[in-house]
């Protein structure tokens, strides 16, 4: 056995907890599994990862078996998929014609065996959803199961309120039938029609082409198609009001009121488009996974979800993963999906064209509006990640931490520091703290660089953030860490040990954690740790690496998004620096700047109108 193999794709534990026999073990199912990857043919199917129960654990597709599944075993892979490695006993593969066919195969194999680290949608499937039934006098309700009969379906609406406005609003304006059985004949209606809140179809009171003509103006409200219904509801209103019956224009006026809030609360673009779009972008602290779906239909905001999983995969394959469950039962398929991560466009479009008989277009946007509204579906799906990891309970790991780091007590405060840069511009460090073992945004903090001038140096940018942070810390009295976490090796732990001994904090500990095995380098004279992967306390130490590293990238990236932005502004007629920088202090960011009105932007930033419509254009280009 290559013991250096085993140690590059596992990163196996040296503490006293684990007996050689155990090693040994470990070893033997990891150069197993390697070997049945190394085994497999060449050619494109999917291939089935199984633990030591045969429980299928993970499915996934490839061009090429052999190549793709050989790729989990090699070094410096990342924590969830050496994670992967550690539980796989067996690996079984089908092979298909083609890379599509493989593409099915996987989206049938994984609702088979529902394997627990691929992505499935049992969260998003939970939402209710309306529907509309597909009959002479079709009924309209809410459900949470679709049955694919013919009926139309709108959603699926996270919010409990957002769906139950909708469906007060057309009981208000719609007599719709309330039997929950098929349509019999009566010869007498019921209580409903004599209180106005049916119209009797049991009873011939309305035919089915009137009764259908409210059906339609349904599937355009739910659609965000407003403008007819507002128009019928001010004309009945004003025939009311003409005829005296005061009550009546009144109930219609409140009627009015109701849709043009919903129409309000729809709106996120004010300019003509007749597209129907869906953004989806994905979001993963691994092995937590949360998709972000945004519904758009003629420039209005529709429906919003989030789904959430535990995954192996990367974000790219989960994407293509959800684009295939997610419409293929029935639910309303665009013509245009925005993704968040690079997929294999061709290869779904080609499933959307063949499989679902839709001629569906998938973008990966760069720049412009569509890559704006995805950032805010990014946002959300970051944020309910954020949110789930706050839910876990790591006291454990933190006394694991304490015992193995040598420290007082387990560390309820910790903090973590990265350097991002690009080519020695935009150089940000990133200070992310964690409380209780789980992130805290209110903690987190970004410092500009100032004292490199344009040189790389990433210790030098890590001398001056410590110094930056720790100093006001010191100066404001604020709780110090427990334990402050560097991504990186020796060299950059010796600077913040450096840089705190000068301050006074000598009883700060820092480590630093090495990516390429996940190593534990300490700021004295003891050797490196390298722990099982497995290990609680380790996991702890990565999530704050990870999120170091998410935190800085963002900033570096939000960095060179902001002079983007200037530079997209002064592109504008009207709008010089002084002009650009006030409405970046006024409103942060251009998408805040999309979703106002030109005389609001005037006010905020002090341009004129006029300029104000100059740049809202520009905007939506």
């Amino acid at each position: 056995m290559d013991k250096d193999a085993f140690e590059v794709g596992l990163s196996y534990q040296v503490d006293r907890q684990v007996t050689e026999s155990e090693l040994r073990q470990r070893r033997e199912n990891f150069e197993a599994a390697k070997a049945k990857a190394h085994a497999l043919p060449l050619n494109p199917g999917c291939y089935l990862m199984k633990d030591e129960g045969g429980t299928v654990i993970y499915v996934g597709k490839a061009k090429s078996l052999r190549r793709r599944v050989s790729q989990y075993f090699l070094p410096n892979r990342d924590r969830k998929t050496q994670a992967l490695v550690e539980k796989i006993r067996d690996i079984d593969h089908v092979i298909t014609g083609n890379d599509y066919e493989a593409l099915i195969l996987e989206n049938n194999l994984i609702k088979k065996y529902n394997p627990h680290y691929n992505i499935l949608l049992k969260d998003g499937k939970s939402y209710p959803m309306i529907r509309i039934t597909k009959e002479a006098f079709p009924k309209v309700f809410t459900t949470r199961r679709i049955i694919k009969d013919g009926s139309d379906y709108f959603g699926p609406y996270p919010e409990a309120g957002k769906i139950n406005q909708y469906m007060e609003l057309i009981d208000r304006l719609f007599s719709l039938r309330k039997c929950s059985t098929p349509l019999k004949k009566r010869t007498q209606p019921c209580l409903y029609y004599h209180i106005g809140r049916c119209s009797a179809p049991c009873c011939g009171k309305i035919s089915a082409e009137e009764y259908s003509k409210s059906i339609d103006r349904i599937r355009g409200f739910l659609s965000g198609k407003n403008d007819d219904l507002e128009k019928q509801l001010r004309e009945e209103m004003t025939v009311a009001s003409k005829a005296m019956e005061y009550e009546v224009a009144a109930k219609k006026r409140d009627m009015l009121l109701a849709v043009q809030s919903v129409s309000k609360a729809q709106m996120v673009e004010d300019y003509a488009n007749t597209e129907s779009r869906d953004y989806a972008a994905i979001e993963m602290r691994s092995p937590l996974c949360t998709v972000a779906l945004m519904q758009f239909r003629d420039g209005k905001l529709i429906g919003r979800a989030l789904y959430r999983a535990q995954t192996f995969g990367d974000e790219s394959e989960t994407l293509l993963n959800f684009l295939t469950q997610y419409y293929e039962d029935g639910r309303q398929i665009p013509s245009e999906i925005y993704v968040s991560h690079e997929i294999d466009v061709e290869l779904i479009s080609r499933y959307f064209n063949e499989f679902l008989h839709k001629d569906v277009k998938v973008f990966v946007p760069k720049e412009g509006r569509d890559y704006r509204i995805l950032r805010m579906a990014a946002e959300n799906a970051s944020r309910d990640v954020e949110k789930r990891l706050k839910s876990k309970d790591n006291s454990k790991a933190l006394e694991m931490l304490r015992d193995i780091l040598n420290l007082e007590e387990p560390p309820e405060l910790i903090e973590g520091f990265d350097i991002a840069q690009l080519n020695g511009k935009y150089t940000v460090a990133s200070l992310i703290s964690f409380v209780n073992g789980n992130p805290n945004p209110a903690g987190y903090r970004r410092f500009n660089i100032k004292s490199l001038n344009g040189a790389i140096d990433d210790f030098g940018a890590m001398r001056e953030a410590v110094y930056r942070r720790y100093s006001r810390v010191i100066n404001e009295n604020l709780q110090r860490p427990g334990l402050l976490l560097i991504d990186g090796g020796k060299g950059q732990v010796n600077v913040a040990r450096e840089v705190l001994d000068d301050l006074g904090l000598a009883d700060v500990p820092v480590v630093g954690l090495a990516k390429r095995y996940e190593t534990i380098v300490f700021d004295d004279d003891r050797a490196d740790l390298r722990l099982d992967h497995s290990n609680e306390a380790l996991r702890v130490l990565i999530a704050v690496r990870d999120e170091c590293h998410r935190f800085a990238t963002g900033a570096n990236q939000a960095m060179r998004s902001k002079e983007a932005s200037f530079h997209l502004l002064q592109s504008v007629p009207g709008i010089g620096k002084a002009s650009s920088e006030k409405i970046m202090n006024a409103f942060t960011t251009l998408d805040d700047v999309m979703v106002c009105s030109a005389e609001e932007i005037s006010k905020r930033s002090g341009i004129s109108v006029k300029v104000a419509e100059n740049l809202l254009r520009r905007l939506k280009v």
